[in-house]
């Protein structure tokens, strides 16, 4: 008998350390790289000395951590995501994530109203901080930052513009910003189509990485490239500039979102919340360029120059489109850039 008692005791303490684990470990979908680091150094840490619960990173990109939601749909390993805008909305439409209780989260009133997004009644996603797609160009091509997006079209640059296809996740809203400039937001997209067909670009990159190495390489002179990339460059001691034009620039989010089905909702809530801290902010603002999705953050000027909104913007001069609009007009788009364009 006393075997036999020894023997659950043996199996409940098990049963029990295994439940002790996974209260203290929290599986959170990320990018890789620098972006993946920053969030590491930024909230994975911090919220890890706060709780002591050890976070467990699954690296990946927002299509490949989407497929992962779909393909553990029922029986969740992973706790909290990581998506872009646009997957966000494909993740959300397919019931891989569950309700943000913000209501519980200490930080939550510094969250900007437009940097929580709802379905219906509940929040499915919160903004990890913004991105935009100003004008990035060579300084020793370009002799003073330009002032309008119209520069792409400059004689001086023909055959060494880059701008993205429908193929990178900026390709399509970045055609919606370009209509809204030369098509006066035209239903039809002629006028903008028209406009492209006239550009003499260089590059149509499908990725961010090749844009990147296509300025830093000097196999182009001035184009539409991310805050982040360009920065990146630039810090590394480039002869590369960054310039928010007038007429504005289009700009989205990196996102997080609970998981449906996780394992430990209030952890990943805390995860979250942690985000939204001043200190959080900061942190991805210095190191990722991201623009606060909270209030109350104070930067120095050499940061916030970098933001998406330049140093004296702010979020309302952003241009941020419904990714429920964009990505209806996806195929079609991609379409006729195929037929117009790249050909």
């Amino acid at each position: 008998m006393r075997t036999k008692h020894m023997l659950f005791a043996s199996v409940a303490g098990l049963v029990g350390a295994a439940q002790a684990l996974s209260a203290e470990t929290l599986t959170v979908a990320y990018y890789g790289g620098n972006w993946g680091e920053a969030f590491d150094a930024c909230v994975a840490k911090p919220f890890t000395a706060t709780t002591g619960i050890a976070v467990i990173a699954e690296i990946g990109n927002s299509t490949t951590t989407l497929s992962k939601l779909q393909q553990q749909a029922g029986a969740a390993t992973i706790d909290v995501a990581y998506m872009d805008g646009g997957i966000s909305e494909i993740a959300e439409a397919a019931g891989v994530l569950a309700p943000i209780p913000l209501e519980t989260m200490a930080h939550a009133k510094s969250l900007l109203p437009q940097a929580a997004y709802r379905n219906g009644d509940h929040v499915f996603a919160v903004s990890a901080g913004y991105y935009s797609l100003g004008l990035t160009y060579s300084t020793a091509e370009v002799p003073s930052a330009p002032e309008s997006w119209d520069a792409l079209w400059d004689e001086a640059y023909a055959g060494a513009v880059a701008i993205p296809s429908p193929n990178n996740s900026a390709g399509v809203p970045f055609i919606l910003f370009l209509n809204d400039l030369y098509g006066a937001g035209d239903s039809t997209q002629d006028a903008v189509f028209a406009k492209l067909a006239t550009l003499d670009a260089g590059l149509l990159y499908d990725t961010s990485g090749a844009a990147s190495n296509a300025f830093q390489n000097g196999e182009v002179a001035i184009g539409a490239h991310f805050n982040v990339g360009a920065w990146d460059l630039i810090d590394a001691g480039l002869p590369i500039g960054f310039t928010v034009p007038k007429e504005g620039v289009w700009a989205t989010d990196a996102r997080m979102h609970i998981v449906k089905g996780s394992k430990a909702p209030e952890a990943a809530a805390k995860f979250i919340d942690t985000a939204m801290t001043p200190a959080a902010a900061t942190c991805l603002a210095e190191n990722l360029y991201l623009g606060p999705a909270i209030s109350g953050v104070d930067l120095p000027a050499d940061v916030a120059r970098k933001l998406p909104w330049g140093e004296t913007g702010s979020v309302a001069d952003l241009k941020l489109f419904d990714w429920a609009t964009v990505n209806a007009q996806r195929p079609a788009l991609t379409d006729r850039w195929n037929r117009e364009i790249a050909n």
